[in-house]
């Protein structure tokens, strides 16, 4: 038996935790897909085969899956598996591989860097900020699975550039304005004419902080006036500042300054003398 949960989805993506309690040694029917797939087992392992050749996938091994190939899998583990898939679609899939790319190998070793990026993943997922904080970890797992499978791909995507510091610039111009394109890492790179790679790796650069926590910061400081000025709705407050609901807000103020909206709201009172 297969059961699915989404853990985060937007038009480009969408990651799924896989739990697969199914156990059984032969191969199934074939499976046909349209998009392209990086699949990370968390638990367990299975097989999966294509053109004939047959791979074992477990944690240390992922695989990725491309449009209209015929996939067979089999469960000949006790237990079953518990996987992370993570689907793009062929635009986005240019977006971080290049035009026309096609994967030169499809097993990807899953080193304990890449182990992590996976597990950042998950941990961002939890947060509700799918739009920076979800895809700009995606990214960087994007950046070593891609660049093990596409030759050459991701590593001209990220390799620093001159105009850097224009770019991070610009990119903050739109933060600060509230441009609607800013509510995004991708949109935000499509704006600035740029892959999302770059754009995220010129902001650790150049700043020093990547551009979810950057993004964070200039909400936290319109909440901060906000709750200045006498704000008393927080669940206002965290949707006109783009949080995906109040506990969000609370907990983003609380990594970046130690305190709960309700206790800044406090120490923000005047005092009387």
């Amino acid at each position: 038996m297969l059961t699915f949960t989404d853990l985060a989805a937007r038009p480009g993506f969408r990651i799924t935790a896989v739990n697969c309690r199914d156990d059984h040694t032969r191969w199934s029917p074939a499976e046909v897909r349209e998009d392209y797939r990086v699949v990370l087992v968390r638990r367990g392992r299975f097989r999966r085969r294509t053109a004939g050749t047959p791979v074992d996938v477990d944690r240390t091994m992922a695989y990725l899956g491309v449009p209209g190939e015929e996939e067979h899998f089999a469960h000949p583990a006790d237990g079953g598996d518990v996987c992370t898939s993570i689907s793009l679609t062929p635009a986005l899939w240019r977006v971080v591989a290049g035009e026309d790319a096609r994967p030169a190998r499809q097993s990807v070793y899953v080193g304990a860097g890449l182990d992590l990026a996976h597990r950042r993943v998950l941990a961002s997922a939890r947060t509700g900020d799918v739009d920076h904080a979800v895809t700009e970890e995606l990214l960087g797992l994007l950046s070593v699975t891609v660049g093990q499978a596409v030759d050459g791909a991701v590593p001209a995507a990220v390799r620093p550039g001159r105009d850097d510091a224009k770019l991070v610039t610009a990119a903050r111009h739109a933060i600060g304005a509230a441009h609607p394109a800013s509510a995004g890492l991708l949109s935000l790179a499509e704006f600035l004419g740029v892959s999302p790679y770059r754009l995220s790796r010129s902001f650790t650069r150049e700043l020093g902080v990547s551009l979810t926590r950057y993004r964070n910061r200039v909400r936290i400081g319109r909440a901060l006036d906000r709750l200045d000025a006498g704000e008393d709705s927080l669940a206002g407050l965290a949707a006109d500042l783009g949080f995906s609901d109040q506990a969000h807000l609370c907990r983003t103020m609380r990594q970046h300054l130690g305190h709960t909206p309700t206790a800044l709201r406090r120490l923000l009172a005047p005092r009387s003398s």
